[in-house]
């Protein structure tokens, strides 16, 4: 069993800021790759932001210089600081992990989400 436990979400007017943070806990032998996807009404998921063990950052296009991503590898936490919000920002965020379990098996699990409203 593994959970990924989100906060951080809310209404935030444009021009804010917002911290998103997960914190992954259960069964799991190696924490890979942690991030954050988002989905707005009527659009497909897609990736915000990632970053891997070692540190290594992706990120979107639409936020890249908006956006920090973060993790804490000894506590198994991941957080995505956004600036400057724009209503286009409005989605649910999904706290992602990629992980090995104790028999050496991958598997991506994503979080129940966490709604992010930007008024204009």
């Amino acid at each position: 069993q593994v959970q990924l436990v989100e906060s951080g979400g809310g209404l935030v007017q444009a021009g804010g800021s917002l911290r998103l943070s997960c914190a992954a806990s259960g069964s799991i032998f190696r924490l890979n790759a942690m991030g954050w996807y988002r989905q707005a009404p009527g659009k497909q998921r897609e990736l915000v932001a990632a970053i891997t063990s070692g540190g290594t950052t992706t990120y979107a296009n639409s936020v890249k210089g908006r956006v920090t991503i973060s993790r804490d590898n000894a506590k198994n936490t991941v957080s995505l600081q956004v600036n400057s919000l724009k209503p286009e920002d409005t989605a649910v965020y999904y706290c992602y992990i990629h992980y090995d379990n104790t028999l050496g098996y991958a598997f991506d699990y994503w979080g129940q989400g966490t709604q992010v409203t930007v008024s204009s």
